[in-house]
């Protein structure tokens, strides 16, 4: 593996001009239209000042015309923007031109992108009007728009599904009258990347003066082809790429900017291009649109997923610890992480294991308690999808607290319920004999304890019995806290389980086992341990 494919940097290996691609983002305005992802204008200066501070070329800030909202937060993103072209969006007619023109004029750098779809089926039965009069309105909408800037974009809305001698001409003339960017969207997410890349190759080797503007992709992702068909239009000569954080757009979402810029900067050795996106904003900014948008991002979504850069497979963490080169291909810090994670679960080993335990402060643990607290987590993993930081501390603290004890949890049943009466049947280990007693109770709680105390009697009071869930969901670890008091000695047990009456039952063996401790040290002994 080169150095550029492990451990990418904010340049690319190559700076030729030629070779770099601008990056379009439109989370602001495509990725807005996603049903249910409108955000406040609050929400949209915060993802703009992101997008500016990454190094995005150009922000489509909205679609001025459609709505007072949308025209004022272009106005307050021109002006707020440093760095960035702002672009208002406007269909070809002259109303809206005019109201994109009047938002973008406080931007340092403003471009007004102006579309209509040149389709068939949507001259047909959006537009009712025949491909001459598209042609025509094409010319019309880009003349227009340069009354306002010299920056002036053009799209063609579902060129992929248009007749080749229509776009073709559709182009010419947006270019004759002063466009400076040709986008070809592949608005309904149609093709496929060999097509795709033979039509941009086509206009810029066809249309006149295709040499003298900047081609434009911008892909839908309806057949999983967004990304793939944007980097096929590079290929072909495109140099801007239309795309969104998260990938957020309409149905099933646009190009996903993050994973177009790592495609790039990983496999720069067959795809030579760069940008000047700063890569490490990624996780900043994705949790950023997930947040206003409400629109979650899948847990194994590339590059920014909460599974990106996690490992649970016991083979792979083994490996991953010896050198993240085996399963990694970039670094997490190249994307805003601060490192990888090794996910434990019922597919981790022993080695993932040992690695947690040293990062939590337990290398010193012995070998038999590393098995036994290794085998206890196997346990736990099997009974809950996610094992936690706490979950670990929680069994492995129980563990170390009762290697030595004479008493232990072997096996409990417990019958709870509106019927009553409340029982528990438990078998403990004491002194290396198992035993078994059961009892009623007023609950399962206190079924459980009398039982306990039938094995072990004693006279110790219950001041305390707390319950916390170590970890979050409806799997969650229980961790219990019961304090035990008996002839001015106190002392406090925990015991932990995804079953509230085992951890119960644990921590008062815990405790018991302190107690009985201290009945042998005495006097000196009385104070409370926990």
């Amino acid at each position: 593996m080169n150095d550029a494919a492990q451990k990418p940097s904010s340049e690319s290996p190559s700076r030729n001009e030629a070779d770099r691609v601008l990056i379009f983002d439109t989370t602001l305005r495509d990725g807005e239209q996603s049903p249910g992802a409108a955000m406040t204008l609050e929400d949209k200066l915060k993802v703009a000042a992101v997008l500016d501070e990454m190094g995005i070329d150009i922000i489509e800030a909205g679609f001025p015309i459609s709505s007072n909202g949308d025209f004022e937060a272009v106005c307050e993103i021109a002006k707020i923007v440093k760095n960035s072209v702002v672009c208002g969006l406007s269909r070809s007619s002259f109303a809206d031109i005019d109201r994109a023109g009047e938002a973008v004029k406080f931007a340092k750098r403003p471009r007004i992108h102006t579309f209509i779809s040149t389709s068939p089926v949507h001259r047909k039965w959006k537009l009712q009007m025949d491909a001459e009069q598209v042609i025509a309105a094409a010319g019309a909408s880009v003349a227009r728009a340069r009354n306002y800037t010299d920056n002036v974009e053009w799209s063609a809305e579902d060129a992929t599904r248009t007749e080749r001698d229509v776009l073709l001409r559709c182009c010419e003339i947006a270019i004759k009258q002063g466009a400076t960017t040709i986008n070809i969207p592949d608005t309904v997410g149609y093709s496929v990347p060999e097509e795709y890349y033979a039509l941009i190759k086509m206009l810029r080797e066809t249309v006149p003066g295709g040499d003298k503007v900047v081609w434009s992709t911008h892909c839908h992702n309806d057949l999983g082809m967004a990304v793939a068909n944007s980097l096929a239009g590079v290929r072909a000569g495109a140099r801007q790429i239309e795309c969104t954080i998260n990938g957020l757009g309409e149905r099933a979402g646009n190009a996903a900017l993050e994973e177009i810029v790592m495609a790039m900067k990983v496999r720069n050795d067959v795809l030579p291009y760069w940008t000047d996106v700063d890569a490490t904003h990624f996780t900043r900014a994705s949790k950023l649109v997930a947040s206003v948008s409400a629109f979650p991002v899948q847990y194994n979504k590339a590059i920014v997923g909460r599974n990106a850069f996690a490992h649970e497979s016991g083979i792979h963490q083994d490996g991953m610890l010896k050198n993240t080169e085996t399963y990694e291909i970039m670094t997490p810090e190249s994307v805003g992480l601060s490192k990888s994670t090794l996910s434990l679960g019922k597919l981790s080993g022993r080695a993932a294991f040992r690695d947690k335990l040293k990062q939590l402060g337990y290398e010193h643990l012995g070998d038999n308690a590393f098995q036994d607290a290794f085998r206890r987590f196997k346990d736990l993993a099997d009974k809950k999808k996610l094992v936690f930081d706490e979950d670990i501390e929680a069994l492995v603290d129980q563990e170390v607290a009762t290697q030595t004890n004479r008493i232990k949890v072997i096996a409990l049943e417990v019958v709870a319920g509106t019927g009553g009466p409340q029982k528990a049947k438990i078998t403990l280990e004491v002194d290396g004999r198992n035993e078994t007693r059961e009892a009623t109770g007023d609950g399962p709680v206190d079924a459980t304890f009398k039982a306990i105390k039938a094995i072990v009697p004693h006279e110790a009071r219950l001041p305390l019995y707390q319950v916390m869930a170590v970890t979050e969901g409806t799997d969650a670890q229980a961790e219990v806290m019961v304090r035990l008091e008996e002839d001015g000695r106190q002392v406090t047990g925990r015991g932990s389980d995804t079953d509230t009456m085992v951890a119960s039952a644990r921590a008062y063996v815990v405790a018991l086992n302190k107690l009985m401790m201290k009945r042998q040290r005495g006097p000196a002994a009385q104070m409370m341990v926990s």
